[in-house]
């Protein structure tokens, strides 16, 4: 898959839904109820980081579900595309790029949104035919007005920006022209994942699919 393939994938998914939400799941059992609370509240693109050990046995889980639309996160190797691609994975995202991982991903028809956080960084990803990158860690490396400055300059490249994201300061992302989504783990809390309180997090999932630049 080449770059302006895999662009044009990342660039579908993002416009589903205002946000993806960031998983970080520590229990299998949770994946099935976790993924139907998500998607009926509106938030069909689910990112599974990989920072726990279930977490591909979660993805495997989650990309049963009807109308899910399931990724991994915190992709750093040539190993975890590989075993994202085998558990099920249709995405990927990355806290920044490396050739190597963008090689990995070409070669596992992996569409992956590459983490930037300079104009360096975005020229770079660019130049390799990346249009649709992540924004990351956004508030700490200048929040919105970093993002609409990069902007400036690079009308041509997308983004979903993560990181200190939340429903507070959401809506001030999604009014820049260059983002399409944000993406943000407050929709799906561990202390709520945890109670199994699904119903909640339904909840939270459904105001977030309602944002919008206004």
């Amino acid at each position: 898959m080449t770059p302006e393939v895999a662009s044009k994938e990342t660039e579908r998914l993002c416009k589903l839904a205002p946000v993806i939400p960031v998983l970080d799941v520590d229990h299998v059992a949770h994946a099935v109820p976790l993924a139907k609370a998500l998607i009926a509240g509106g938030l069909p693109v689910l990112e599974v980081t990989l920072r726990t050990p279930a977490a591909l046995a979660v993805i495997c889980e989650m990309s049963q579900i009807e109308g899910g639309y399931v990724g991994a996160g915190t992709l750093l190797s040539q190993t975890d595309v590989i075993a994202a691609r085998k558990a099920g994975a249709i995405f990927g995202v990355s806290p920044g790029a490396t050739d190597n991982l963008l090689d990995a991903c070409e070669g596992e028809n992996l569409p992956v949104l590459p983490g930037a956080a300079t104009a360096s960084e975005v020229m770079h990803l660019f130049a390799c035919g990346y249009r649709v990158q992540k924004f990351f860690p956004a508030e700490v490396n200048g929040g919105v007005s970093a993002l609409k400055a990069i902007g400036a300059p690079i009308p041509q490249v997308a983004f979903c920006p993560t990181g200190g994201i939340s429903l507070l300061n959401a809506s001030s992302y999604l009014r820049l022209s260059n983002t399409l989504c944000v993406g943000g783990s407050w929709v799906a809390p561990k202390q709520l994942i945890q109670e199994e309180n699904w119903d909640a997090i339904t909840g939270l999932a459904r105001e977030a699919s309602l944002l919008s630049a206004e």
